[in-house]
């Protein structure tokens, strides 16, 4: 290419030139077809300034630098695209297990009359620990070495998990399935507020008026319930207030948990791990204070191999749960994480009045429709 070239070789061009293509390379991850557009621009360069008689025209370098631009625009396309990919898939993943965690607590509380939640929730997370321990030493998973510094850090997101969990369990003992999903409404609520206040995250005017809806909606609800149950609904409001809590406090402590761990890394395995394996101790002290060990040395349903089974299955829900939740929080916000689980209310409700029979009036189901609405209109009102 360059002995039919006449060249003009300068100071400036080798000082300045080679200086800009060394910078363009330095500071971009090129593809093959960038390569080979840089390899031909560093050609040029080779050579030195090219007279007007040679290809290399200023309009043609115009054209190289437009090419980097295009390939760099792409790569932020795909790279939204697979984003978006990954947050349906994590959110739908999560919505799943949410729903059949709720199912399956609800069978072990009311169906087979366990009055031992905190209990309960020991032998669910004692599952979610176990397996992940297993699959750890197996070489399946990768688990963070855990250390006391990493501990300290993670424990204030743990207290808020575990009563959030024992508050959840409550709760589902006292009131049927679907008040308690048109309640689980007021943690959006919390949420948004949470957000706004912590992160001066701000909210449009559609968002707020959904929110409004939702409250409406709540307190209807609750005036048509006909299984209407005071400590029941207590239990749920500590619940909302605590899931909004855990999920607003869990994204600045998974930042500040990377701190302190020798990779500078924690994947969602080793957060599930550091969850369920802290709620341990503090769950059997709870369980000697709150005197629920005699009552189930002492239960009948404890010897029955069907109610192992369900609590086995809630275990290793709760298991993907802890993973899915994780998961979605680190491809989106806490608000969309909450909004995720209003969308859910819509099967679960279903299939709360049908499989346990809930006595309805015609106000009470009006109200949980409008719920169900409140939840559809949040959702539209967020992705706008």
């Amino acid at each position: 290419m360059s002995s039919d070239f006449k060249l003009d070789i300068t100071t400036q061009n080798d000082s300045e030139e080679p200086l800009l293509s060394n910078t363009i390379a330095s500071n971009l991850s090129l593809d093959g077809k960038s390569k080979s557009v840089l390899t031909t621009f560093n050609g040029i360069h080779e050579h030195g300034k090219l007279s007007p008689t040679n290809y290399a025209t200023n309009a043609e370098r115009r054209a190289l630098y437009d090419s980097f631009h295009v390939d760099e625009e792409e790569r932020h396309r795909l790279h939204g695209s697979t984003k978006k990919k990954s947050a349906l898939i994590s959110g739908t993943a999560y919505c799943i297990s949410s729903c059949s965690m709720i199912m399956l607590n609800k069978i072990v509380l009311s169906s087979y009359d366990f009055n031992a939640g905190i209990s309960l929730m020991f032998y669910q997370n004692f599952i979610s620990t176990l397996v992940v321990v297993l699959l750890a030493l197996c070489g399946r998973i990768s688990v963070e070495k855990l250390n006391w510094k990493l501990v300290r850090v993670w424990l204030p997101v743990n207290v808020i998990f575990i009563a959030m969990l024992v508050s959840g369990m409550y709760s589902l003992k006292y009131i049927n399935i679907a008040m308690v999903t048109i309640l689980k409404n007021v943690t959006n609520i919390l949420t948004a507020v949470g957000e706004l206040y912590l992160f001066r995250k701000r909210q449009s005017s559609k968002v707020w008026t959904a929110m409004f809806v939702m409250i409406i909606s709540a307190v209807s609800g609750g005036f048509t319930d006909l299984s209407f149950d005071a400590v029941g609904y207590a239990w749920q409001i500590m619940n909302c207030v605590l899931t909004a809590s855990y999920s607003l406090t869990l994204r600045w402590v998974m930042d500040e948990a990377k701190k302190s761990t020798k990779s500078g890394s924690l994947n969602e395995v080793s957060m599930v791990l550091l969850n369920n394996l802290l709620s341990l101790p503090f769950a059997i002290i709870m369980i000697f204070l709150f005197g629920e060990w005699d009552y189930v040395i002492h239960a009948d349903v404890v010897k029955l191999p069907a109610f192992w089974v369900v609590a086995t299955a809630s275990g290793l829900i709760g298991l993907s749960i802890s993973f899915t939740s994780m998961w979605f929080l680190h491809q989106t916000s806490p608000t969309t994480y909450s909004l995720v689980g209003s969308l859910n209310k819509i099967p679960i409700s279903i299939a709360g009045i049908l499989v346990f029979k809930v006595p309805l009036s015609v106000s009470n189901l009006f109200s949980i429709l409008f719920g169900l609405f409140a939840g559809i209109l949040f959702a539209r009102a967020k992705m706008s």
